[in-house]
């Protein structure tokens, strides 16, 4: 993913794309735009809904998924729901000189060291203090915008656990602070925001305002009645080995969305490509 915003076509999303939830009377705080901004329809995606997670490379999903999770480069699927995947915590690997050369004060350091996440070569993003969210927002917020121009109902924020990964400099405070900033870009947007792992911050849903969840490997974990809980449903399962899919299948299929998906998402064609859903 590219760390400017990509160059897509302009199309106007649908408040009533196929696996979306129904619109509600009087929606709740999590559907509304933040304060100060005028009011746009947002439409969650329906619970259990068959989904394909395609971060990884656009291809056409299988002919009963109604939603699509994407990368922000990419087009959404028509005639499906579809989620625009941004990385808004952490830079794209391929991004980082981007970010060095042009918001160098946004990276979060350690004696002047950029802080990693090593497992997959992120620097991450300074979110610290509101003066950096601030900054951040005016970054990140645009590309929110383009998501919604380009046709996607919803956002995916990544890596809202980054806190975790910052040696102490960061808390989980500081990431919810971030995220309320998000979701109120994307309400006013007319898009509805998922919650990205973080299990803690499920029980703050509605502070927050996150509208739906996708869950990574929350079978794994035994984490997948959380979200559910918390989200009436609306929870989008990744798990990454067939033993943690079929639990979750076990536990959930049926009430939340489940994929198998390989680690590294990749599209057919591909050796290493794996999808099954329950």
């Amino acid at each position: 993913m590219s760390a400017t915003a990509p160059e897509v076509p302009t199309r106007s999303a649908s408040p009533t794309a196929p696996g979306a939830a129904p619109a509600p009377n009087s929606p709740a705080p999590p559907g509304q735009a933040a304060p100060g901004t005028s009011a746009k329809q947002v439409v969650p995606p329906a619970a259990d809904a068959p989904f394909d997670y395609q971060i990884g490379g656009p291809y056409p999903p299988p002919a009963n998924v109604r939603v699509v999770i994407r990368d922000r480069g990419a087009r959404p699927e028509p005639g499906r729901y579809n989620i625009c995947y941004v990385n808004a915590f952490q830079t794209q690997p391929d991004a980082r000189a981007w970010w060095e050369k042009e918001h160098p004060d946004l990276l979060l350091r350690k004696a002047g060291k950029v802080v990693l996440d090593e497992d997959w070569g992120e620097a991450l993003l300074d979110v610290s203090t509101e003066a950096k969210r601030a900054k951040l927002i005016a970054v990140v917020g645009p590309w929110i915008d383009d998501c919604a121009k380009s046709g996607f109902q919803a956002v995916e924020p990544d890596n809202l656990d980054s806190y975790s990964r910052s040696g102490g400099l960061l808390t989980l405070e500081h990431d919810a602070a971030f995220a309320r900033l998000l979701t109120g870009r994307a309400h006013a947007a007319g898009l509805a925001i998922g919650q990205k792992n973080t299990v803690e911050l499920a029980g703050r849903r509605a502070e927050i305002g996150f509208d739906f969840a996708v869950a990574e490997e929350c079978g794994h974990y035994d984490e997948c009645g959380a979200y559910a809980s918390a989200f009436a449903n609306r929870v989008f399962v990744v798990e990454y080995t067939r033993a943690d899919f079929d639990t979750a299948c076990r536990g959930w299929g049926g009430k939340v969305s489940v994929v198998l998906r390989d680690r590294q998402v990749t599209a057919p064609g591909n050796s290493a490509h794996v999808y099954a859903s329950c």
